[in-house]
């Protein structure tokens, strides 16, 4: 079985308990997980995950904040 190295945020605190998203390369796409369910992971390729935070920068989802 192959290591995975996951890597978070340096913007991320560094204390124990801490909830933020990591990220690795799984072969040819990139998982994502929450640090506090590490067993639970999103796969997605490397050019939707450039898109998605396209978007995120470009405010597309900003109306989702509201709800």
């Amino acid at each position: 079985m192959r290591t995975i190295n996951w890597q978070k945020s340096s913007y991320s605190a560094q204390s124990d308990g801490d909830a933020c998203v990591e990220v690795a390369s799984i072969g040819d796409d990139i998982g994502l997980r929450e640090s506090d369910d590490p067993n639970r992971v999103v796969t997605t390729t490397p050019a939707k995950l450039r898109s998605l935070l396209a978007g995120i920068k470009a405010g597309e989802f900003d109306h989702l904040a509201s709800r």
